[in-house]
């Protein structure tokens, strides 16, 4: 197979869908396909318009069959339902992989993503960025070396217009510091402390959540005894990184079997 793929990109007009489009077509990709939710002023428009550059020749659609038809790739950073209902018009749609970067589905979501897995490549992420990943692995260490002693606390910035809190690169630092303690995050995650009667639990792990400006994304875990702090941190400088990150798993996606996998597969973390 060629390393030029066939990419349709799911809400294009926005922040993540505009710099994956850029992305794909600087890296000599093909984008055949995409997607706008219904009312979106930028249906019907050429993506090149969307993305101010030449004509592309590929309109924005409602339809996600449509827009994927003749695709390899579905790239999808939207909002939760938009995505599920996209996952499912992929059945036939003849997509060798979806690439999911949405956050905030509940469990049901969830169990529904790992079906249609069955049928299709997934790789889902909270992140995409080689350094969050990288930081999810340094979570898991870590966690395996300290004990219960040891409060651990993840903390994200993002800008105001998220809407999902804590964000998914935050809860995947809590699933990675919960696997390091040989635990599943929903028996150890804290209850956010608010109130007269918020004291914290040993062995626990807290989430703080801060919503300002145009913050891309900023997360820290840290490791706290009685005498000492461990802090791993990562700041996201540029849109860009999740980007790339999302075409390197497309072009590892294409090659796979029917799955769903995450970026620690794609990394061979």
């Amino acid at each position: 197979m060629s390393s030029s793929l066939k990419i349709a990109v799911a809400g294009v007009a926005g922040r993540m869908g505009r710099q994956i489009a850029n992305a794909a077509i600087e890296s000599g990709h093909e984008i055949t396909g995409a997607s706008e939710a219904s009312g979106s002023p930028h249906l019907g428009q050429d993506i090149g318009t969307i993305l101010e550059r030449a004509s592309q020749g590929v309109s924005a659609v409602e339809d996600p069959a449509k827009a994927a038809s003749g695709a390899d790739v579905w790239i999808d950073f939207t909002r939760p339902q938009a995505t599920l209902a996209a996952l499912h018009a992929l059945k036939g749609a003849g997509v060798k992989a979806a690439i999911i970067g949405t956050t905030g589905f509940d469990g049901a979501d969830e169990a529904d993503i790992a079906e249609i897995a069955e049928e299709i490549a997934i790789v889902k992420a909270g992140n995409f960025s080689l350094g969050v990943n990288l930081l999810c692995a340094l979570t898991r260490r870590a966690a395996e070396s300290l004990g219960e002693d040891w409060d651990i606390e993840v903390l994200e910035t993002h800008h105001r217009r998220k809407v999902d809190a804590p964000s998914g690169t935050a809860l995947m630092l809590g699933d990675a510091a919960a696997s390091g303690r040989g635990a599943d995050l929903k028996t150890l995650r804290s209850a956010p402390y608010d109130g007269p009667d918020s004291k914290r639990e040993t062995g626990t792990i807290g989430f703080a959540v801060r919503r300002s400006g145009g913050v891309i994304g900023e997360h820290e875990v840290t490791f706290a005894s009685e005498q000492e702090v461990l802090s791993l941190a990562h700041t996201a400088l540029d849109r860009a990184v999740f980007a790339n990150g999302a075409l390197s798993a497309a072009r590892w996606a294409v090659r796979q079997e029917p799955g769903l996998y995450d970026m620690n597969d794609v990394l061979g973390l």
